[in-house]
């Protein structure tokens, strides 16, 4: 068996280093380039935009039991205001643009906003987040509008708990939609699973064994502090370093490597496996160092981070590129270094505090 030399804390770091050293060989002078870069030199090219609020689900990591008020209509971005930011954003040198939700698919005009940003000059990625429930039906009109790559929400292989974890979702429909969406020539397929102490941590083993046979990458995400009680929180939580040790335990021999993409995994591979795994480990590894993400919400505000409060309202200036040009960069400038989810007493924090939304209003 392979014996790793490097620890998965110092692996994390890697890519983190790769990003910046790679933004800091692009221009520097704004009169020479559109590349966005904020305070500490991390370049910004990807976009991560939630184009609804809105849920088939309840899973118990991203929303209350009795779910949200969701945004009126008529407050959440339209298709043609969704585009248009694109444009912008392409305008200043973002090239990747990833839709998420809520869940996506539920949007009716999904498949032409799709179409209307892979049209877009400049961008040359665009993925969508799904729960895969509508993936059977979707996947080939999907990637006939221009969607390279997708990542479905899967947290376990147990029907009764998926019911319970999603609050009464099918298991079977996303198992149908990843079938449908394996035979088409999407260039990545990567199952999110959300690891949960009590919940479906005991399934690592078989989240793994799925790689061995099907050319996924699933990548196995901590439990982070929003939206979520505190102490629940901490109760719950997971380190997924416990996953070196459960492929040591089946005589898995693992190898670090690269995988295209614009996500904080760090992956690896079982010898002789189809597909791979992945650790995003934003709680006891933080990958704030490489960030090159901005987040858009629903109702168009702008999130540098994931973590804090701070947000812009876009939607206003999308006409203007002027103006959205100078918010982005307002946004863009108080990034902060990191998110310091870990924190254990946030009021520690005296200039900031932790964002009201809950994942489902930012997109994740």
């Amino acid at each position: 068996m392979t014996k790793m030399t490097t620890t998965p804390a110092i692996v994390c770091n890697q890519t983190a280093k790769k990003v910046l050293q790679e933004g800091q060989a692009e221009l520097t002078s704004p009169a020479e380039t559109t590349t966005l870069r904020d305070s500490y030199g991390r370049v910004h090219d990807y976009i991560r935009i939630s184009i609804t609020d809105r849920c088939n689900l309840r899973c118990v990591y991203c929303m209350p039991e009795e779910g949200l008020p969701f945004f009126p209509t008529d407050k959440v971005l339209s298709g043609d205001e969704i585009i248009q930011m694109v444009e912008n954003f392409a305008h200043m040198g973002i090239s990747k643009i990833r839709l998420t939700g809520g869940e996506p698919l539920l949007r009716r005009d999904i498949l032409e906003i799709a179409q209307g940003i892979a049209n877009v000059p400049g961008i040359t990625d665009l993925s969508v987040t799904t729960n895969g429930l509508a993936l059977s039906r979707l996947a080939k009109p999907l990637w006939e509008a221009g969607v390279k790559r997708l990542n479905i929400s899967l947290d376990t292989f147990d029907a009764a708990r998926y019911k319970t974890i999603t609050r009464g979702g099918k298991l079977t429909k996303v198992l149908k939609g990843l079938e449908v969406a394996s035979t088409l020539p999407f260039e990545q397929i990567k199952i999110n699973t959300v690891v949960i102490r009590g919940q479906n941590e005991d399934e690592l083993v078989a989240f793994l064994r799925y790689t061995l046979e099907h050319p996924v990458n699933v990548r196995f995400i901590e439990f982070m502090p929003i939206g979520t009680e505190r102490k629940q929180w901490e109760s719950q939580y997971y380190g997924i370093e416990g996953v070196f040790e459960i492929c040591r335990q089946n005589g898995w021999d693992y190898t670090p490597i690269d995988y295209a993409g614009n996500g904080p995994s760090e992956n690896y591979q079982i010898r002789g496996a189809r597909g791979s795994f992945g650790l995003i480990h934003p709680v006891s590894c933080q990958f704030c160092e490489g960030c090159n993400r901005l987040r858009v919400t629903a109702d168009g505000c702008l999130k540098s981070c994931l973590f804090w409060d701070d947000e812009d309202s876009l939607r206003e200036s999308i006409s203007d590129f002027e103006a959205f040009s100078k918010k982005v960069h307002q946004v863009l400038a108080v990034k902060p270094k990191n998110h310091e989810m870990a924190l254990a007493r946030q009021e520690e924090v005296k200039d900031k505090k932790p964002t009201w939304r809950h994942m489902s209003q930012i997109g994740g």
